[in-house]
């Protein structure tokens, strides 16, 4: 088995805002939106790719024949109160999970229809004029905006691809509908309205997700579930174009998302996404109506390592393209990540479970993978060094956890 990525030495602490590992986020100073038109329209369409979208060769590795094994997992029989369905449910997660993250969902109950309008609004979105797509440009250092390959945060192995993000929350009213007609203009509400009933579909398919994944924990159903509630979300349409040196550039990095949990929709048969076992890169092969989901760092801390954050990457195709949505859980940006006691406890004839991660908030997260470090397949340990050097932002989550404990005490 290669090393885990995850658990590298912990090494000297670096002060805020240093280099903190081999991967930090080194901006492109900032550009008027016709400079980053010329820079994008370089991009699309040509025969050969600019230099800033070829990535190393460790980073390039080829792609294993050899599909990823993934459970698919019913959750619809889990949540209608099938007992057998959830210990089966429970079994293909916690063996997944400890393994290398990733899993397929039926059963979920989000509304084709619903799927399909989804997917075919970023499909029109990325087909608009550039100018238009710029309305809703990503300002540095925030996650939300259109991007495209990230010109305006890396200088270098830039992606090959185009994103559309935006934020919700559980009790935020119509933010999404909100969100693109400010940036988008009124004429967007209606794609608003698509998407904002697409994340509230997803916030209830990831909370019941949790549901099973906390049963998988043997912490109980309600642990996680309760815990994500009155949390929020990151949206994000993906969008790949076809691409002259497929072999020279990647869609998306190998990298662990930052977030608890992501869940993925594809568009049709067109693969791309693959995951990283044993020092293979296995392609996840789209499912008919099943939804991808994976965890990331914040439920890897959640769970004390107990489940794996996936290391993942996307590849690009020479005449196909492919899109993609994801919906990133996250927690409320005050609440404290760190596991529930009885997750650490003492079993057996063990001792109690030591500490792999610091407390910490999911906004001091954020804020590190903007401003500090580009998210890769080591986030989460550079983040613990990061927070080392940090004792405000410690102090801070430290007095939260203590509060959070007694609520957790009480209930």
């Amino acid at each position: 088995m290669p090393e885990n990525p995850h658990h590298s030495s912990r090494g000297t602490v670096h002060p805020v805002g240093m280099d903190v590992a081999r991967r930090v986020l080194r901006p492109v100073p900032p550009a008027d939106a016709d400079g980053d038109a010329a820079v994008i329209s370089l991009c699309w369409g040509q025969p050969k790719i600019p230099d800033p979208f070829v990535w190393p060769q460790a980073d390039a590795l080829a792609s294993s024949e050899r599909e990823l094994d993934a459970p698919v997992v019913d959750v619809g029989a889990a949540m209608r109160g099938d007992g057998p369905g959830m210990r089966r449910a429970a079994e293909q997660v916690a063996a997944a999970c400890a393994s290398h993250g990733l899993f397929q969902v039926t059963g979920h109950g989000l509304d084709p229809v619903l799927a399909r309008a989804a997917l075919d609004g970023a499909a029109g979105f990325f087909r608009l004029p550039l100018a238009t797509k710029q309305r809703a440009r990503r300002a540095p250092g925030n996650v939300t905006g259109y991007a495209a390959a990230h010109v305006d945060r890396f200088t270098a192995n830039l992606p090959w691809k185009e994103t559309l993000s935006f934020g919700h929350r559980t009790s935020g009213g119509r933010v999404v509908v909100d969100y693109f007609a400010s940036v988008l203009g009124s004429d967007f509400k209606p794609l608003g309205a698509v998407y904002q009933d697409y994340c509230e579909a997803m916030e209830q398919v990831s909370l019941a997700i949790m549901e099973v994944i906390g049963a998988s924990l043997g912490v109980g159903r309600s642990c996680y579930r309760d815990f994500f509630a009155d949390g929020g979300a990151i949206m994000r349409c993906n969008y790949y174009p076809p691409c002259p040196e497929p072999e020279r550039t990647l869609g998306t990095g190998p990298h662990c998302d930052p977030s608890a949990l992501t869940l993925l929709l594809q568009d049709g048969a067109v693969d791309g996404l693959q995951v990283l076992v044993d020092g293979e890169w296995r392609p996840v092969r789209p499912r008919p109506g099943a939804l991808v989901v994976n965890i990331g760092d914040t439920f890897m801390a959640l769970s004390n390592g107990r489940y794996r954050s996936c290391v993942h990457r996307a590849v690009v195709h020479r005449e196909r393209e492919r899109r993609s949505l994801a919906f990133f859980l996250c927690p409320r940006d005050d609440r404290v990540v760190r596991p529930p006691p009885r997750l650490l406890a003492a079993r057996d004839d063990q001792e109690q479970q030591p500490r792999l991660y610091p407390d910490f908030t999911w906004a001091d997260l954020a804020r590190f993978t903007q401003l500090h470090y580009r998210a890769d397949a080591r986030t989460l340990d550079a983040f613990a060094r990061w927070l080392g050097a940090a004792p405000t932002s410690r102090a801070a989550a430290t007095s939260a956890s203590q509060s959070q404990d007694k609520a957790q005490e009480t209930a």
